[in-house]
């Protein structure tokens, strides 16, 4: 009892350490929402180099991910600790990056290459603040409850983060009306459900100075948060080098270790299982900005139904938090996940009606809630479980964390891409006031169909998931019996030691 309440963390602590993953989430759902619709209808890049760019910069932010897990696997630990370092000096860079990401340059070519250039920028230094983040999970307490605890703090944050997110960006460049080019010869092939009255919209052509000055506005505010954020985290949590290790642990290689990783099945089938989720709300968020503009015909209205998304997870995850310690984490997987699929269903079938439209954004919301926080609440309980099958190898934190993002950001890429480019083959219109009808469909595909069987499939491979709430007591007390054998066996090597000298 002593042990653990001296591994207690303050609610301080736990809070310092939540607000640092708010900057993650804060600049991912601005790109993830706004980005697309930026990039085609303010930056004007073509619908094919807006896919290419999307797609570079979400696979090249995949392959960062791993490539920051093996260099902190060999990285020295400081008197700031090994984690703390990587958060520090990327965080500058990091916001610089961000804010270019959102600025138009006055150049008549090479607009694709500095988009790309400084999308890739930041997915890397965000990385290097992000792996070093996730693994802190591990460093903080050696108790599963606190690491738990800490885990339902974090996702708080991180979906208040996506909160802030929305609303500074949507706010912001909401309240400046972006010109659209209206033109007859697609008012027969607009999808019935647009409203009549967004075909009348404003036929300017002129310039887009001010739709631009928000987003920069909106940038510098994110950036401003995200150095606020940092800061907190550096300040208010100390990384303990003790609370991850065995005492009895001897080193393992960065390749021994990841071969390791990738042959323990609960961590592979724990990976397949979100994967398929990642992937069906990363389609969601990134055309649902397009969908509410031209499909539902609500283009003056989109940033506040994804304003009630990001709302209702936040409020919804304290309920998921205590519906997985009293249902188990599974029961909550199934539960939560499965819970969006009949409102994406609706959205698509019903008639486009306002109302409609908030309601499945807030059900929307409390599934988000729960593909939030359950990866992170289940990736601990792997890396347990992986630590009694290999007691003496150490250190693979970073390679847990940062191979589960690099799946889901690899796969994430690809979709993105690919609907892009779905966009541009049915005849996407830059700056277009409506989209014909191939497009509207293109995006109910996208954003309903899809992620619905996407859900489905993720559904299935959980159930080959192995860790239930019985398997993680045994494992609980077998790890606590195994650091007290190794904790005894130290001191009975030093005692045996002293009486020698």
């Amino acid at each position: 009892r002593s042990q653990e309440s001296r591994e207690r963390l303050s609610v301080c602590s736990k809070l310092c350490y939540a607000v640092g993953g708010a900057p993650y989430q804060i600049t991912g759902c601005a790109l993830g929402f706004f980005l697309q619709i930026y990039l085609l209808d303010v930056a004007q890049v073509d619908a094919f180099y807006a896919s290419i760019i999307l797609f570079a910069g979400r696979v090249w932010d995949a392959i960062t991910d791993p490539m920051v897990g093996f260099f902190i696997s060999k990285t020295s630990w400081t008197r700031f600790g090994r984690l703390m370092p990587w958060i520090m000096f990327s965080t500058p860079f990091a916001i610089i990056s961000y804010f270019l990401i959102w600025f138009v340059p006055d150049i008549s070519t090479g607009q694709v290459m500095w988009y790309l250039v400084f999308y890739c920028a930041f997915q890397t230094l965000v990385t290097c603040f992000h792996v070093p983040y996730s693994a802190l999970t591990m460093f903080i307490s050696r108790e599963q409850s606190e690491r738990d605890s800490a885990t339902a703090y974090r996702m708080t944050v991180e979906v208040l983060g996506t909160v802030l997110g929305t609303a500074i960006q949507g706010q912001i460049v909401g309240k400046v009306d972006t010109p659209c080019v209206g033109s007859p010869f697609f008012f027969g092939l607009t999808n019935s459900s647009v409203a009549m009255e967004e075909l009348n919209m404003t036929h300017d052509t002129g310039s887009l100075t001010d739709t631009r000055n928000a987003y920069m506005i909106a940038a510098g505010v994110i950036g401003g948060l995200y150095l606020l954020c940092a800061l907190i985290l550096l300040l208010g949590v100390r990384e303990r080098r003790e609370s991850s290790e065995l005492q009895s642990d001897e080193p393992v290689s960065f390749f021994q270790g990841l071969k390791l990783v990738m042959n323990h099945g609960p961590y592979i089938k724990l990976i397949a299982g979100f994967l398929f989720t990642s992937l069906a709300f990363m389609l969601l968020e990134g055309n649902f900005a397009l969908f509410c503009t031209y499909t539902l015909g609500f283009r003056n209205e989109f940033q506040n139904i994804l304003l009630a998304i990001m709302l209702s997870a936040t409020l919804t995850i304290p309920f998921w938090q205590w519906f997985l310690t009293r249902f188990g984490k599974k029961t909550a997987v199934y539960v939560g996940i499965s819970s969006a699929i009949p409102f994406l269903i609706a959205v698509v079938v019903l008639d486009s009606n306002l109302f409609v439209t908030y309601v499945v954004a807030v059900a929307a919301g409390i599934s988000v809630a729960a593909a939030f926080l359950l990866p992170w609440s289940m990736l601990p309980d792997v890396i347990d479980d992986f630590k009694l099958q290999h007691p003496s190898s150490h250190g693979h934190e970073a390679i847990f964390f940062s191979f589960y993002v690099f799946f889901t950001k690899f796969t994430a890429g690809v979709s993105l891409g690919i609907s892009t480019l779905s966009l541009d083959f049915a005849g996407y219109q830059t700056r277009g006031c409506s989209q014909p009808g191939q497009v509207n469909f293109t995006l109910k595909m996208l954003v309903s169909a899809v992620p619905v069987g996407l859900i489905l499939l993720s559904l299935l491979l959980f159930k080959l998931y192995p860790i239930d709430e019985e398997k993680r007591s045994k494992n609980k007390k077998a790890l606590q019996d195994l650091r007290a054998e190794s904790n005894s066996s130290s001191e009975s090597d030093n005692t045996e030691l002293a009486s020698i000298v």
